[in-house]
């Protein structure tokens, strides 16, 4: 079995693309069943064990609220 790369992308989705997915995202969640999503061309198969977190940072000028999604291969 091979190991993937290590990666960490930032996409900008549109407020319509970003609230289809949020969509999905709660579809799947509220169904028990995977998630799947394609960032920046790689296909992303999140499982039913995944933990959901958000998290909110604040600085001097900005400030950010991120939804995480986290699971161990």
């Amino acid at each position: 079995m091979s190991s993937k790369a290590d990666r960490d992308i930032e996409k900008t989705y549109s407020n319509e693309e970003f609230v289809a997915k949020l969509r999905r995202l709660a579809d799947s969640i509220e169904s028990g069943e995977k998630f799947e999503i394609q960032i920046a061309g790689e296909r992303i198969y999140v499982p039913v064990r995944a933990a959901y977190s958000i998290e909110h940072e604040r600085g001097d000028s900005e400030e950010e609220i991120e939804f995480q999604i986290k699971w161990s291969n």
